[in-house]
């Protein structure tokens, strides 16, 4: 039988539920003291880049479409393969809904080093509904620490009349903020089950990924078929 929490009375819960309610409360103190601190963070002029996008060659300065602010999310890329990246593909799948960010003055987009017809038959295969552009074309990827081979990143923009500047970069988990499914899954007594986590004697665990969608789960959940 798999391992259960300890059974405790109400008083014992509450308790305990009180003690980890301080660490959680001075987690979301010290997140909002980062987004300060992000907000507060110098930029750096960008050249003025050209990427292909669904219509064809389009300035990244138009990309925003008049608002003000940018999020690209870089999405890893192997040419010719038949499945990206698992945890792009997942992550990126998420977003279905972004029209509120219009009310923000900002857009949220994919930038990948494939090429641009390759990147939007993927995006129809698995049923993505983001908008995506390519830097194939471009050294715009390798500028933002997305080279052709490389990982994938995130970045923000700002941008001011025909002038766009660099205000943010992450990768690795610091791009986990921006899906809701590791919020939720958190949330689960038996969390991830992935090795890595601190879990109590006996908790379920596998090896990484090993519990993530696959590209044809992906597919079949929001692709045309």
């Amino acid at each position: 039988m798999t391992a259960v929490p300890p059974i405790v009375d109400a008083e014992s819960w509450r308790r305990e539920l009180d003690a980890l309610r301080i660490r959680e409360k001075a987690a979301t103190r010290e997140l909002d003291a980062i987004a300060a601190q992000r907000r507060r963070l110098p930029m750096v002029e960008m050249p003025d880049y050209t990427l292909d996008g669904p219509n064809g060659p389009i300035r990244f300065v138009d990309i925003f479409e008049g608002r003000s602010q940018l999020i690209t999310y870089h999405h890893m890329w192997r040419d010719g393969a038949e499945w990206q990246c698992i945890g792009c593909t997942g992550l990126t799948s998420q977003f279905t809904r972004l029209e509120f960010l219009k009310e923000f003055d900002a857009k949220f987009v994919i930038v990948t080093q494939g090429a641009i017809d390759e990147a939007l038959a993927y995006r129809e295969k698995v049923g993505n509904r983001m908008e995506w552009y390519s830097t194939a074309r471009s050294d715009f990827g390798a500028d933002v620490d997305a080279p052709r081979g490389g990982g994938f990143a995130v970045n923000v923009f700002l941008r001011d009349g025909d002038t766009v500047y660099r205000t943010w970069h992450s990768t690795g988990r610091g791009a986990e903020s921006l899906g809701y499914t590791f919020s939720l899954i958190d949330l689960l007594p038996y969390g991830r089950q992935e090795t890595w986590q601190d879990s109590p004697e006996g908790w379920p665990q596998s090896d990484d990924f090993n519990r993530w969608p696959s590209h044809r789960d992906i597919a079949a959940a929001y692709g045309p078929a």
